[in-house]
């Protein structure tokens, strides 16, 4: 089946795809799109045809990590422990976003003017396992899955140039975690 665009148009959304995937994997979100042009073989003006924003890029090349994230969500839900389950899950997504460069500022709010596609789905997929949690007093009611992406996007770009960032990270969800209970 078609996508509708010419033959030519689909290679060079993959070419750029790819380039894209090792630039942000090489220099984070700030990756440069005239260097992304030049390693797909395309002009900026190509680029930026398929990737009107910075934003739509970041969200094309984090689309396989999101998709996993959310399938990750659905195995997990109904778990017995409802707690260790969305623990597991937001544990996974502090680790992604640390080992995918530009995954976290993907995720980060953009204000009201972007609807944010990868927060969105993440949000949704893991909503069951937040209710879950909420239904059985481990997790404040007040709390939401926006608000527990919002804190693991600022832990991973806080720690993002530490010497070791998983750990600097995972250290830091941990201590935050701590205080997300119900308040007595």
């Amino acid at each position: 089946m078609s996508d509708g665009r010419r033959a030519d148009a689909r290679r060079n959304y993959a070419r750029i795809l790819a380039a894209a995937e090792e630039e942000v994997a090489a220099h984070g979100a700030n990756a440069s799109l005239e260097q992304i042009a030049r390693v797909a073989n395309v002009g900026s003006a190509t680029v930026r045809r398929h990737f009107p924003t910075r934003r739509a890029l970041l969200e094309a090349v984090s689309a396989h990590r999101i998709e996993a994230l959310c399938a990750r969500a659905v195995e997990l839900t109904g778990e017995g422990d409802s707690g260790a389950a969305l623990m597991d899950w937001l544990e996974d997504v502090v680790a992604y976003c640390v080992s995918a460069r530009g995954l976290a500022a993907t995720l980060a709010y953009d204000g009201p003017v972007h609807e944010n596609s990868c927060s969105a789905a993440l949000e949704k997929a893991g909503e069951p396992l937040l209710l879950g949690a909420a239904r059985d007093g481990v997790v404040a009611p007040e709390v939401t899955v926006g608000d527990l992406i919002t804190l693991i996007v600022g832990i991973v770009l806080a720690t993002e140039h530490h010497p070791d960032p998983a750990a600097r990270a995972d250290r830091l969800f941990r201590l935050a975690v701590a205080g997300w209970g119900p308040r007595n």
